[in-house]
């Protein structure tokens, strides 16, 4: 991998790439508007014919998220290419993979990642494993609570359709699936997780010989992700490490803390 690079373009090395992998919260947008430089961004890729590909670890199918960027006025030129961890986990889901009965861990609005299956949703007792999509809404800081909630059923299949532990909305830190799946391996559990880093996702998004440029703002799943698939990488650090990381000096430092490598990194995605 070559050296560290500070990247004040991106129009400074898009020629050398055929596919941009983008994460979508974080560096798109921040949940609640689009980034305007980031728009930017994919307008000129786009103009210079470059394949997009959005790829979010969002609990819920491409469908909704593309409705949610609509809501955002995202152009609907950009929108044909969004691969979510939940669609992938959807599939899984839907063919029966983990078994039949499951318990559904998370807020009521992720309920479209099952809702072919609706009837199968039962008890934490009786279920044959469980779908995490992320918090309770009325226990969404409190991870102690799940600590007891799950104490008594870590030989159930937990299913994590989410692996980032938090996401900014605004300025707003809040936690997500991935917190709920560490807290249950802390209790001896096992899970399963769908989404970046997980190579499997990444098979979705490319060909064999594209030259590829994965772009995102989460170590732990974006760029990890990209180390897990010997891809080139841009780390976007004003996203989820922003409270980790004053400024571009202490960059190495964050990076060999998470045990990950990137070519690039800019403070926002621009042009």
């Amino acid at each position: 991998m070559q050296k560290l690079r500070d990247l004040n373009h991106l129009s400074e090395i898009f020629h050398s790439y055929d596919t941009y992998i983008i994460d979508l919260w974080g560096v798109m947008h921040n949940g609640i508007s689009l980034n305007p430089k980031a728009i930017e961004v994919v307008e000129n890729l786009s103009e210079n014919s470059k394949k997009i590909v959005f790829l979010s670890n969002a609990p819920r199918p491409s469908s909704k998220v593309i409705e949610f960027l609509r809501r955002m006025k995202m152009s609907e030129k950009f929108l044909s290419k969004v691969i979510t961890s939940g669609e992938a986990a959807m599939h899984a889901i839907n063919q029966n993979k983990f078994g039949k009965k499951f318990y559904h861990l998370g807020p009521s609005r992720d309920q479209s990642i099952f809702e072919k299956l609706s009837k199968n949703k039962t008890s934490l007792n009786g279920c044959d494993f469980i779908l995490c999509t992320g918090l309770f809404e009325e226990h969404e800081k409190d991870l102690n609570y799940y600590k007891d909630l799950l104490k008594d059923h870590i030989s159930k299949k937990f299913i994590c359709t989410n692996p980032d532990l938090i996401v900014h909305r605004g300025n707003i830190e809040e936690l997500c699936a991935g917190a709920v799946a560490k807290t249950f391996e802390t209790l001896g559990g096992k899970v399963i997780y769908y989404g970046k880093p997980y190579k499997e996702i990444y098979e979705m998004c490319f060909n064999l010989g594209e030259k590829v440029l994965a772009i995102g703002d989460n170590l732990r799943t974006d760029i990890k992700g990209a180390n897990n698939l010997n891809l080139d990488s841009l780390f976007i650090y004003n996203g989820v490490h922003r409270n980790e990381i004053k400024n571009d000096e202490e960059l190495p430092a964050l990076l060999k803390r998470y045990n990950v490598k990137t070519n690039f990194f800019q403070r926002e995605l621009k042009w």
